[in-house]
Formats: structure tokens, C-alpha cells, sequence
């Protein structure tokens, strides 16, 4: 039996944080361990990669952008950006008819993901008739829990080295709680960056105490990360 061409496009819906470009690279190696793609490279762009200034020249620039990832993945980050806004003169609607043919014509070789918020793509994927159909799924990416957020944390924690003290755990556990009400709570980019802010009050604390030099410092000082860490960190 001869096997169909049967479209790969993806969508990918949800908040910033919840991992939508890092699957995106595991799809994309999956499919080329498959056999599906025959480089498996990923190329991630945006609205201003696509759409050019003048008239006709956004045409020219996304089929570049389509022919470097032939063979590949490509990952459109926020394309709600290229939905066109009636109140200005826009060229994203003309990078929109650009993807859709070259996603019908290249289908065999070609894998587009976009991604962005849930609303803000339910627009795009209305702002042409043809668009929606083009996509085999739409995969939504919920906002993570305070105990995966906690999880993803203490990975962090681990793969460095770093220990979290008992009331450390506590304050987190707090900080977390509080963000996960938020609407713009950051998700795993927040728990990132908590982390790496932790570290800088930790070595600001450690460097500033008064009662010890810093040749004084053991393993266990440098390693453990107190409340006190945490919360200057979230502030």
C-alpha cells in the first residue's frame, strides 16, 4: 500500500513558561528519528523575521525563511504577531498567504509549529479561512502547578548542587503559591530566573557578612541557600 502525505503542522497554545519551544526541539528530533525529516533541524522565528516594511517584500522574505527550514521544523513564536490589525497597514496577512501555500506545497518535508497564547491564537488561526485546516492538532499547554513549579526548582537545585534549607523550602513554597494566582506568573521562565536571582543574593550575603572572611567558607556555604535567599530573590 502506498503511504499518504498526511500533514504535521502543529499548534501550540499557552502561557509563556509552560515549555512550548522546548517541545517543539523534542518534535523536531523526534520526526527526524523517524525518518519524517531528513535534517531535523529547527528554525525558530518571529513576526519581524517574516514581515517586511515595504510592499512585496514580505513575500521574498518568508519563502527564505520557509526554504532554510525545508527538511525541518519551523517554529513561529507569537505568530498571533502576524495576524493583520485593521486599524494599520499591515503586511502579515501576506506572510500568512506565503505559509499556507508553501505548507500545502512542501508538506512532504516541511513541519510548521505556532505558538502563543490561547486567545490570541484562537484570532489568528480566524484571520484566514484557510489557516486552521492547515494544522493536524492543537495541543494546549496548561500553566504549571506550585508543586511541578517546586519540582522544576529543586531540579535546578540538583543539577548545580545547591541545597535548600528547611525554611528555604518553606518561602518557596510561599512564593509560588502567590504567583500561581497571578495571571502572568512566568511558569517554569519564572522558577528560572527565581533561581539564578537566589544565587546572586546568596553570593552577596555570603561576601558581605561580617563575622567570617570568605577564605573561611566551607562546601556547606556555598551550597545551601537560606529563606532569606529566596525572598530577596522574588522581591
Amino acid at each position: 500500500m502506498q503511504s499518504p502525505t498526511i500533514s504535521r503542522h502543529l499548534v501550540f497554545t499557552g502561557n509563556p513558561g509552560t515549555g512550548k519551544t522546548t517541545v517543539a526541539r523534542l518534535v523536531c528530533g523526534i520526526y527526524a528519528a523517524l525518518g519524517l525529516l531528513a535534517k531535523g533541524h529547527l528554525i525558530e522565528v518571529d513576526r519581524s523575521e517574516l514581515v517586511a516594511g515595504y510592499l512585496g517584500q514580505t513575500a521574498v522574505k518568508t519563502s527564505e525563511v520557509v526554504r532554510s527550514a525545508l527538511a525541518g521544523v519551523l517554529f513561529i513564536d507569537e505568530a498571533y504577531g502576524l495576524a493583520p490589525d485593521h486599524d494599520r497597514a499591515d503586511f502579515g496577512s501576506e506572510a500568512i498567504e506565503v505559509l499556507l501555500k508553501r505548507m500545502e506545497d512542501h508538506r512532504h518535508r516541511l513541519v510548521v509549529i505556532v505558538a502563543g497564547y490561547p486567545r490570541l491564537m484562537e484570532q489568528f488561526l480566524l484571520s484566514n479561512p484557510g489557516l486552521r485546516s492547515r494544522f493536524a492538532r492543537e495541543i494546549t499547554f496548561p500553566d504549571y502547578s506550585v508543586g511541578e513549579l517546586e519540582q522544576i526548582f529543586g531540579g535546578m537545585l540538583a543539577q548545580n548542587e545547591y541545597l535548600l534549607e528547611p525554611d528555604g523550602q518553606q518561602m518557596l513554597h510561599r512564593i509560588l503559591t502567590g504567583l500561581r494566582a497571578r495571571e502572568d506568573s512566568g511558569n517554569a521562565r519564572f522558577a528560572r530566573t527565581l533561581f539564578e536571582q537566589a544565587l546572586n543574593r546568596q553570593a552577596l550575603r555570603l561576601s558581605q557578612d561580617p563575622t567570617r572572611s570568605l577564605d573561611s567558607l566551607d562546601r556547606d556555604d556555598v551550597m545551601a541557600l537560606t529563606a532569606d535567599d529566596i525572598a530577596r530573590a522574588a522581591g
